[in-house]
This record gives C-alpha cells, sequence and structure tokens, in this order.
C-alpha cells in the first residue's frame, strides 16, 4: 500500500506538537512546579529535557521515517525480537486512549456547563457549587465497586469525543494535517488570553515569583527529579507508538535533527505559559497554595474555585470559565486522535489492513470500553489505570527501546537517519550516543524501580494504592502490565493463524529501506 504524507513540514511539526501538548502540559506541570519549588523544578526539567527527551524523540522519529512503519514494524527492522517492544508501546496507547477520552469528555462536559459560572458568581455558596459541579455531574461514588449508574452527560460527551477524534483522523495525515493547524493555535491563543487576565490581577506577582524563582532546597528532594524526569517522559508522547507512526508520514528529505529541537522547546514554552496562567490565576484570586499536582483535581475542582473569584461580574467569569476549558478542549483532541493514530498505524502496517477501516473499527471498541469509566466507579478506576500505565509501561517501554537501539543496533546508523538533510544543526555523537546508550536506559531504570519500591512501600507486600482494594489493583494494574507485556506474545499467536491461510509477515531489514 502506498504510504501517506505529510502535506509539509509546518504540518509534521504542528501534528507533532499538537501530541506533545495535552492536557499535563495545561495542568500537572503547573500542579509539580507548584509541589516542587517552582524555578528548581524548571531546571531539573530542562535538563531532563535535553539529556532525555531530545534523544528519545530524534530517534523515534527517525527510524520511522526511514521504514515508514509504525513502532513494531520499524523495530522488526533492527531485530524481530525487538518487535515485541513495539507491541508494548502500541499497548501503551491502546489503554490510554481509552481513559484519556473519557477525561476528554468530562472536559467537553464542563465547556457545555461553563454558564452555570455566573450563577455561582452571583449565589453566597458559589465557591462550594463550583468545586463540587464536576463530581455531582460525573456523578462518582468515589470507590472501584459501587458503580451506581452511568452518568448520561458524560457519555453523550463521549460520544462527541469519539466522535470529533475519528472526524480528525478519518483519512490520516491528510485530515489531521487540516486539523492541527487550529488545535495547536488556538490552545495559545486561549492560554494568552488567560495569561493577560492573570497579569492584571492583583498578587499575581507573587504567583510569578513562586514560579520562576528557585527553591534550591528542593533539589535535595528525590521527588523532585523523579516527577521532572517523569513529566519529560510523558508529555513528549515518547513510548506510546506515537513519534514513530508520525515520523513514518515523513518525507525522506525532512530535516529531523532541527524538527525535534523545535517540538520540544514547543512542548516546554506551552508547558510554561500554562504554567504562567495557573500561578498568577490562583494568586490573584488568593488560591496559590491549593494549587495541586493532581491535574484532574486542579481542572475540575480547584480551578472553579478561582474562576468564580476572578471578577464580581457574573457574565465575565462564566466568559472565562468557557474559554479555560475551550483551550483544555483543543489541548486534548490532537493528544486523542495522535495516540489513536499510533495505535492504527501498528495494527494496519502489521495485517496489512485498510488504515481506514481500521481507524474506525479500533475507534468503536475503544469507546465501548470507555462506558464502563462513565459510571460512579469510573473514576476510581481511571486512577488505578493511569497510574500503573504511567509509573510502569511507559518507563520500561522507555528503557527497552534504548536498550534495543543502543546495545543490540548500531546507534551511528540511527545518528545518521537523525542528521540526514540537515547542515545548519547536527546532532552531536557526545549528545546522542550517551544518551541513548547510558543516560536513558540507566535513569529510567531508577525511574522505574523508584516507582516499584514506592509502590511495595505504600501499598504492602501486593502492591496495593492505597484507599483501593487488593482485587481492584490486580485487576486495573497489575492485569493491565500483564497484557502490554505479553502483547507481543498475543500478536505472534495471531500470525501463527493467519500464515496457516497464506499470510506473510514483512522481513525486509533496516538496510533495504534506503532512502
Amino acid at each position: 500500500m502506498e504510504r501517506d504524507n505529510w502535506s509539509s513540514r509546518s504540518t509534521f511539526i504542528l501534528a507533532a506538537v499538537g501530541s506533545a501538548v495535552g492536557l499535563g502540559n495545561a495542568w500537572r506541570f503547573p500542579g509539580l512546579a507548584a509541589k516542587h519549588g517552582g524555578g528548581a523544578f524548571l531546571l531539573v526539567y530542562l535538563i531532563a529535557l535535553f539529556l532525555l527527551g531530545i534523544p528519545l524523540l530524534a530517534m523515534e522519529i527517525s527510524m520511522g521515517r526511514r521504514i515508514h512503519q509504525g513502532v513494531p514494524g520499524t523495530l522488526r527492522t533492527i531485530n524481530k525480537k525487538a518487535e515485541h517492544i513495539g507491541w508494548i508501546a502500541v499497548s501503551n496507547g491502546l489503554f490510554i486512549s481509552v481513559y484519556y477520552a473519557v477525561v476528554f469528555a468530562w472536559v467537553i462536559l464542563m465547556f457545555f456547563l461553563s454558564y452555570k459560572f455566573a450563577g455561582f458568581t452571583e449565589a453566597e455558596d458559589g465557591i462550594a457549587q463550583a468545586s463540587s459541579l464536576w463530581l455531582t455531574t460525573i456523578k462518582t461514588t468515589g470507590t472501584t465497586s459501587g458503580y451506581g449508574t452511568i452518568s448520561l452527560p458524560v457519555l453523550g460527551c463521549l460520544i462527541l469525543a469519539w466522535g470529533s477524534c475519528y472526524y480528525c483522523i478519518r483519512n490520516g495525515s491528510a485530515s489531521v494535517g487540516k486539523v492541527v493547524r487550529y488545535t495547536v493555535s488556538l490552545p495559545v491563543l486561549c492560554l494568552l488570553i488567560l495569561a493577560i487576565r492573570g497579569f492584571t490581577m492583583p498578587g499575581a506577582g507573587e504567583g510569578l515569583a513562586k514560579l520562576f524563582i528557585p527553591d534550591w532546597s528542593a533539589l535535595s528532594d528525590s521527588t523532585l527529579w523523579v516527577d521532572a524526569i517523569g513529566q519529560v517522559f510523558y508529555s513528549l508522547s515518547v513510548a506510546m507508538a506515537i513519534m514513530f507512526a508520525y515520523g513514518s508520514y515523513l518525507d525522506s528529505r525532512s530535516n529531523v535533527a532541527v524538527d525535534t529541537i523545535i517540538i520540544a522547546v514547543s512542548d516546554m514554552l506551552i508547558s510554561v505559559l500554562a504554567a504562567i496562567v495557573m500561578f498568577s490565576t490562583m494568586a490573584g484570586t488568593g488560591m496559590l497554595d491549593n494549587m495541586t499536582a493532581s491535574g484532574i483535581s486542579t481542572a475540575f475542582i480547584v480551578y472553579p474555585q478561582a474562576i468564580v473569584n476572578l471578577t464580581k461580574i457574573p457574565v465575565v467569569n462564566a466568559i472565562f470559565a468557557l474559554v479555560f476549558y475551550f483551550c483544555l478542549i483543543t489541548l486534548a483532541i490532537d493528544s486523542l486522535f495522535s495516540i489513536v493514530e499510533g495505535t492504527t498505524t501498528a495494527i494496519s502496517d502489521k495485517f496489512k489492513l485498510p488504515k481506514k477501516k481500521t481507524t474506525i473499527i479500533m475507534c468503536i471498541i475503544e469507546f465501548f470500553i470507555g462506558i464502563f469509566f462513565c459510571t460512579g466507579a469510573g473514576l476510581a478506576w481511571l486512577d488505578i489505570v493511569d497510574n500503573f500505565i504511567n509509573s510502569y509501561t511507559l518507563v520500561l517501554t522507555g528503557i527497552l527501546e534504548a536498550i534495543a537501539v543502543g546495545w543490540f543496533f548500531k546507534t551511528s546508523k540511527v545518528l545518521d537517519e537523525i542528521n540526514k538533510n540537515t547542515s545548519n544543526f547536527k546532532m552531536p555523537t557526545v549528545w546522542f550516543y550517551p544518551s541513548i546508550k547510558v543516560i536513558t536506559p540507566v535513569v529510567l531504570s531508577i525511574l522505574f524501580i523508584w516507582n516499584i519500591v514506592s509502590l511495595f512501600k505504600n501499598g504492602g507486600i501486593y502492591g496495593a494504592n492505597d484507599g483501593y482494594s487488593l482485587a481492584s489493583n490486580i485487576i486495573g494494574g497489575w492485569l493491565i502490565i500483564a497484557l502490554s507485556i505479553f502483547s507481543g506474545l498475543i500478536v505472534k499467536l495471531i500470525v501463527f493463524r493467519l500464515k496457516k491461510k497464506g499470510f506473510k509477515e514483512d522481513d525486509r531489514n533496516w538496510d533495504f529501506f534506503k532512502n
């Protein structure tokens, strides 16, 4: 099948930036900065971005460009056994997209409910009403056993979320390219509007000082380093099949070395802009100390309280609520469809299936699975699944990718691919080699071990999260990890059966693909 290509270099960059810039930039980054001494967190984040994030991002994009396949097919060309790593990455994307779509649905829901903030401003207990709006509407029970009923408003918004996702990627890179022009520029515009309002609020200077002036004592806290490295890793969309897929649509003449820097720096700048919005607004409303590292809590419980206090004019506060949640919609949509794109690309490439048909089938399947998270127990289950995937399987995938390329393949071939077509800037050997061979696998291994130790330390011998039962952690956590790790075996069994019907795997190696 003929491979689609991005219509232009700028389209690819916008798509990659759109994938990297998501809800985590808007709420997790500011929360972690507040937790870890503002400027101290920013410093460690930047160090991790340049030592780990950029080389790994460049590696994934360049390898996808050369082979023109998703992550399993690409890794298979360097070593057949490495294909298994690719399916773990695909599984990460599959599980994440199921619950990410539900979070997206919550954002859409709050967008539609923004008009209520006018009434909250006028009410004596407006702050309390604002903080409980989301919890009341999703009908959460707060446990994994009390399923209650399905929230029909959330279900309706979930249908809208998946419908919009399919619409954006229905024609692959062609339709994605048309959408990202808006989904990348609009959130920046919204953030600038919110930042201007934040700057004009009394006390905003206090918030910005807390963000940018480092608390150097925070550097001695090991959790700062763990969180900063984790934020870089998750934010750039590596280890979840996306950048291999996006790279596979690149023209062979593209400049990966420079484009990677643009993508990573853009992601960082938008994160800082979002932090400016949060810190200035929360300080201006006297709620700076209420900021939390929990993104969901910040967006749906804490920030609504701040919106009520923005002005004394009801309609203005409702408008700012509308802008804020519209901003989150535009951040969420391209992150969701990029995750789905990474998954469908891998599956259609492997089994030689029509891409459009694969996309619509996957969207439908994931929608029906996601209905589970629309129940009263959905929030609790989402918390468990999200924690296990982000803390363990994503990090494990990054470790295995770096080891496969750095130790079981000629790293020089990948670096040559990165530096093809560039003259003004080339990624130096002294930057790429140590990062892929040593820094990334070692640092991520430390992060992985840290997470495992923390899990068992806090949850006992079975590693059960606080507040959730052992059975819930086994089903929502350990079972998900097992399915991800053994996903390659599942694919292998499917291929074994298909071969009896004449199916042939693609066994071409790296050197076959010369472009």
